[in-house]
């Protein structure tokens, strides 16, 4: 019997300091597309995935534990984490801390070979192409691209 296949993450959960400000500071950050709310959560669309934001963090900022977050427009984002007064961290990328400590990179769509279906796109409203390096690396996986 052969091992399960990894296909690719249906949701993160966050561990924050209190919901609404958690909302509110990714949503001065984001436009933000809320799926619903429960006890001490929230949830937060992102096409056909989601982040879920979890009431109760409960150990210091990691050191290295961190994720990605995929976005259209990079410069947007840096622009707004500038309005914010929110440290951004030294170096090539664009990576910062919510309030709470999580590590956060921001990566754009069209430079990575991460991809979402054109009916995904469609239904989120967005036309998104890609860099020929992420098409080459595409490509190189044996993925084809319209």
């Amino acid at each position: 019997m052969s091992a399960p296949r990894l296909v690719g993450i249906n949701h993160v959960a966050l561990e924050v300091g209190d919901i609404d400000e958690a909302l509110a500071f990714y949503g001065a950050l984001f436009e933000l597309d809320l799926r619903g709310r429960a006890s001490g959560m929230a949830f937060v669309d992102m096409g056909d995935q989601f982040i879920a934001l979890a009431e109760g963090r409960t150990q210091p900022p990691d050191r290295h534990r961190h994720f990605g977050l995929v976005v259209d427009d990079k410069s947007a984002v840096r622009a707004a984490l500038e309005r914010e007064g929110v440290q951004i961290a030294p170096g090539r990328g664009l990576d910062f801390r919510d309030p709470w400590g999580n590590l956060i990179q921001i990566v754009q769509y069209d430079e990575i070979q991460f991809t979402k279906s054109d009916a995904v796109l469609d239904a989120m409203g967005l036309e998104l192409g890609k860099t020929e390096r992420a098409l080459a690396e595409l490509r190189a996986k044996g993925v084809e691209t319209g």
